[in-house]
This record gives C-alpha cells, structure tokens and sequence, in this order.
C-alpha cells in the first residue's frame, strides 16, 4: 500500500482537497514545467499510452486525472468517438477546456470536474481508461482503482503511465539526486507554489512501483497486468484488463 503524502504537511485539508488546492496553483505553469523537468520525455511515455489504447480499437476512452488535457486530446488518435476526462482541479480543466478549443475538438472531447473515487458513470461504460502520473495523488489508492474496474467495460484496457524509481546503479542514486533537489528548486524557481514540486518528487519516490503496484491492481481485481519501465525506469507504464 502506498505511503499517504500530502502537499501541505501543516493544512486541515485532507488529501484529496490539498491535491485539488496544489493543483488550482500551478494549473498555468503545469505543461511548461512538465516539459523542462521530465527534459520533454514525458512526451514520448505518453504517446506510447495512446499506441496501446489504439491497439484496442476503443469506442469510449476515459482518461482520468486528466489535468489540463494533455492526453484526452492525444486520445482523439485512437479513433474513439467518445472521449471524456475528468480532474478534480478547475483550475488544470479551465486551462484544458481553452486547449480541446484549440485544437477544435469540443464535439469529441469531453473535460469535467469528477472524483476519480466516486466516478459519476454507470458500470461498464468506457472500452479504456487511461490515468498519467495521477495514480499517486489519489486518497485512497484502492478505491479509486475499484471505481475505475467498475466503470471498465468486460474485456476492456486500463493504462497507467506512472513515475518510478530506477533501481540499478548508478540510476538510482542520479534519480535521487535529481528529484531530491533538482526538480523542487526548478519548482521554487518557476511556480508560485514553493511546495508543491517537492510533494510531487516526495510522492513519486514513495509511491509502489513495479511488482508492488502490479500486486495492488490484481487484489483490486485486474486481470492481465504488466508493467513496461521507461527510460532505465524513471516511468512505468502499466497495463490490465477486466474478466469478460
């Protein structure tokens, strides 16, 4: 099970409404950051996201803690005519209902706010369900995982892409060293929430990886798990299915 981080050590909120806070505060520096910390690596994982969900030829995509859009609006790729992403965060979804304009797909892409614990949809709904780098800020890992099982239609595709800690040396310690220090002064320097990357890098480090999440997403009742590490393991793609 997951180490139960929080953004703001000191707030009465719980988790969910600080990870609903973090995000309102640097919703207008979250892409741009994105790009210089992960050195625009991040790109690539998630295009390799979407060639899997194509390679199901799915109708109905979820993509869940879906930010500003990023990946709902790659998702149009994969021939799906109904695509929907939820966040918590009106502040990361304001910026990506402007970006699905842009890209002039508001007949196809759908974004709205949604607890990704309490999913406002009927069972067996979506053909995939996708969720990047947002696994970790759930309140309760098992339970949003179990509203995603129930939502995923029999025989249909989950993809996780998630930050993981490499584990052979010399990458390991260079992880380390990188989210330990690096990455939070980039934040300090560039967001106005001071904290908010060094929860983000403390989140990433603590959060199961490799076998340890596969464990989880089986005892919630996933069928057909793997995991693929990206780039010498500082990502993980995972991937599962449902019993039909």
């Amino acid at each position: 099970m997951s180490k139960k981080v929080t953004p703001y050590k000191d707030s009465q909120l719980n988790k969910k409404q600080q990870v609903e806070q973090m995000f309102d505060n640097i919703s207008s520096d979250y892409d741009g950051l994105n790009r210089v910390i992960s050195f625009g690596i991040d790109v690539k994982w998630r295009k390799k996201v979407i060639d899997i969900v194509a390679s199901t030829n799915p109708k109905s995509v979820l993509d869940i803690a879906t930010g500003t859009g990023d990946l709902a609006i790659q998702m149009e790729r994969t021939g799906a005519s109904e695509i929907i992403g939820v966040d918590i965060s009106e502040g990361m979804l304001s910026i990506g209902h402007k970006k699905v304009a842009q890209a002039n797909l508001t007949d196809k892409v759908i974004l709205q706010k949604a607890d990704s614990e309490a999913l406002p949809f009927e069972d067996n709904k979506f053909d995939a369900i996708t969720v990047s780098f947002g696994v970790r800020n759930f309140e309760d890992l098992e339970k949003g995982l179990s509203e995603i099982l129930r939502v995923l239609k029999p025989s249909g595709t989950f993809v996780v892409l998630e930050t993981s800690v490499p584990t052979r040396f010399p990458f390991k310690q260079g992880y380390n060293l990188y989210s330990k220090f690096i990455l939070p002064t980039i934040g300090k320097m560039f967001s106005k929430d001071r904290v908010a990357y060094k929860y983000l890098s403390e989140s990433a480090s603590k959060f199961p990886h490799g076998e340890a999440f596969n464990n989880i997403l089986r005892k919630v009742g996933f069928i057909n798990v793997k995991n693929l590490p990206q780039t010498l393991g500082s990502a993980t793609i995972y991937t599962a299915s449902k019993t039909s």
